[in-house]
């Protein structure tokens, strides 16, 4: 069997550096990489040097009339590991973001956002608490 990891996701937002600079803010992200991509559209990648999301816009994109998790195909949630679930939440509210639907389950702790697109993004930690 192959060793496989998941290097990258795409998702299209309304302001690709904009997205980009709110998970370098969150996460502790940087920019691999941005220019023109496919349909005269832009694309940053940002991330770290192992994975990655590609953030990418083209005129402005359509708003959703569904909740994606009726869609099929549809994009549920995006699910980010950090060491400090509290630091990092402080700094999601910091940022002007709710958290809500906090879960303390095995695995780990999470709680989770919408970015300003309608995003979800969870975040989980698998440390124990402090």
């Amino acid at each position: 069997m192959t060793n496989a990891m998941l290097e990258h996701v795409n998702l299209t937002v309304s302001e690709p550096k904009q997205t980009a600079a709110m998970m370098e803010r969150l996460f502790g992200w940087k920019v691999r990489w941005q220019g023109p991509s496919l349909n005269g559209g832009y694309t940053v990648h940002v991330g770290t040097q192992d994975s990655y999301l590609a953030v990418y816009s083209v005129g402005t994109p359509g708003d959703p009339t569904a909740s994606s998790y009726k869609v099929k195909g549809g994009l549920n949630h995006v699910g980010i590991v950090v060491d400090d679930l509290d630091e990092t939440e402080a700094q999601v509210v910091a940022a002007g973001y709710t958290p809500e639907n906090h879960g303390n389950y095995e695995p780990g702790r999470r709680f989770y956002f919408y970015d300003n697109d309608g995003i979800e993004f969870e975040v989980i930690s698998y440390a124990d608490p402090k």
